[in-house]
């Protein structure tokens, strides 16, 4: 006669539990084989948003964002900060790099191009190699600096980029990481561009502290030889203002959104007609019956 289970089933074994240092360890190498695999792969792409200079009206630059094949550009972001934790911070953003310098052949050749890099790539002893091995001239990179410098990093920072702006190389500095330690730390640095954001433009055109603080950021940044430059433009009032108030540069999806086809770069040799933009904004808000979309980076 068989022997019965028990009333309540055969007993399981339960998985082992694993101490949070080999889990930690296994995430690591699982995010090093998808980091791997992606540089492998060349999955990358770039799209490029134009800036343009508020007095001409005209594209001066354009800032390149990394997009990833099969991916809508959101998780850009996540990318980068899972290489970064694994070590392989440097060997994505150098690959961004090389792929925006090797797009950009086809943009304008006036056109400055701003490239995002984190402070401890620009140390990295690869980075002078690497624009001896691209085809855009160093005259027209602005590296754009996404974070900001630490103290530990500053004398390094300083050491590796000098030689590199001495041959044109320009930089820029978002005023994200602008407290008074970094506004004392910009005066010595000298950066070509700072570049505020919503928190500084957002309704510059109807709130008087704000018009203010922008003021005071045009006033600090002629002082110190900077262009100052207005992310995420997007009413034509605040355009407007932003003009007057003398920002020398915008960008922002009421000027234009991040592209990858070479064709819609080639369109940005035309001036910006004001009228023309707002006429047609209103024409799509009607049509539409919302708001423009905010900028996603």
């Amino acid at each position: 006669m068989a022997a019965q289970e028990p009333e309540d089933g055969p007993r399981r074994l339960a998985p082992p539990v694993l101490p949070p240092q080999i889990i930690e360890q296994m995430d690591a190498i699982q995010s090093m084989s998808r980091i791997s695999a992606l540089l492998e792969s060349q999955m990358l792409m770039t799209a490029f948003q134009p800036i343009y200079g508020l007095a001409g009206r005209n594209v001066v630059g354009v800032e390149a964002l990394s997009r990833f094949v099969s991916d809508d550009g959101a998780a850009a972001e996540l990318w980068f900060a899972e290489a970064a934790a694994v070590g392989l911070g440097a060997n994505l953003e150098f690959s961004a790099l090389g792929s925006a310098a090797a797009a950009a052949r086809d943009l304008p050749e006036h056109l400055y191009v701003s490239l995002n890099i984190s402070p401890s790539s620009c140390i990295d002893p690869r980075l002078p190699e690497l624009f001896a091995h691209i085809d855009l001239p160093i005259h027209r990179v602005v590296l754009e600096l996404t974070d900001s410098i630490s103290d530990e990093e500053y004398l390094q920072f300083i050491a590796a980029i000098n030689p590199l702006r001495e041959k044109g190389l320009r930089i820029a500095v978002d005023d994200a990481h602008s407290g008074a330690g970094d506004l004392s730390r910009m005066i010595h640095l000298r950066p070509d561009f700072i570049k505020v954001g919503r928190n500084v433009i957002s309704r510059v055109d109807s709130d008087g502290l704000q018009r203010a603080l922008a003021a005071c950021l045009v006033d600090f940044s002629d002082q110190i030889g900077s262009t100052l430059v207005a992310e995420g433009v997007e009413t034509v009032g605040e355009l407007k203002v932003l003009s007057q108030l003398g920002i020398s540069a915008g960008q922002g999806y009421l000027l234009g959104r991040p592209s990858v086809r070479p064709q819609d770069w080639a369109t940005w040799n035309k001036q910006l007609d004001v009228d023309v933009l707002e006429r047609q904004l209103r024409e799509r808000e009607t049509a539409s019956g919302s708001a423009p979309p905010k900028k996603s980076r």
